[in-house]
């Protein structure tokens, strides 16, 4: 896969479209109700510095939790908010993170803060640099599961660890466009430093016994896939 061809496959998903379309509305409604020069600047910076904890505490509490999927409410939503995911990391339909999740949560992490901050105009700014934060995120993430060869020796790096996550051991390695977080908590590794593979790299720990107990996932999967997804009949 050529750069052209990746961006082509980027810029050509739904969610990505609806991003930049919600980020230009986002930055007109700025314009029509701004917040003040610096009220607007810090919540940039504050929507900057912290998304990078933010997607890694999600990452890892949220989307490898192991509680989701035991309230049959939650199940369905765990499935599709990482399970399908990691049943198949290089599916692009399932590669972008679903609206009815992603929005809400920026909404949260980034339009609320902005409106303590700054107001409408804030809450427009902390949505807009959400939203753009989210795209870059995005992007990085095509990177690193596509076919796509990366020339940049930090970005073949990035993706590396990142394929370690999907395909080594995914208890490590949440960071997507920098792996600090995971530096600070230890949860950074390279697989020569793990050698052993995970049994649940895959299934994120809903094994066969799991759905026994709390069936839904595996209702709505039609089962519960084993092994490499390349290698599944």
């Amino acid at each position: 896969m050529t750069l052209g061809e990746l961006v082509r496959a980027y810029l050509g998903h739904y969610t990505i479209l609806c991003y930049l379309a919600l980020t230009a509305a986002s930055i007109g409604a700025w314009l029509w109700s701004p917040a003040p020069l610096l009220q607007t600047v810090a919540t940039i910076l504050l929507v900057v510095l912290c998304y990078p904890l933010v997607w890694y505490a999600l990452h890892r509490w949220v989307l490898h939790c192991h509680w989701m999927f035991k309230v049959p409410a939650l199940a369905g939503l765990w499935k599709r908010i990482h399970y399908d995911h990691h049943q198949d990391p290089n599916h692009l339909e399932v590669l972008f993170g679903a609206l009815y999740t992603t929005l809400p949560t920026l909404l949260l992490v980034s339009a609320l803060p902005g409106w303590v901050i700054g107001g409408t105009g804030g809450a427009a700014a902390g949505f807009a640099t959400g939203l753009l934060a989210t795209c870059f995120y995005e992007f990085f993430h095509c990177i690193q599961h596509l076919a796509y060869k990366p020339r940049i020796r930090w970005l073949a790096v990035i993706k590396q660890r990142h394929m370690e996550h999907h395909f080594h051991d995914e208890a490590g390695n949440f960071g997507i466009t920098n792996f600090l977080w995971d530096r600070l908590f230890g949860t950074l590794y390279t697989r020569s430093e793990r050698p052993a593979k995970s049994a649940t790299m895959f299934n994120l720990g809903y094994t066969n016994d799991v759905a026994t107990r709390y069936p839904t996932v595996a209702r709505l999967s039609g089962g519960v896939a084993k092994g490499h997804p390349r290698r599944r009949s």
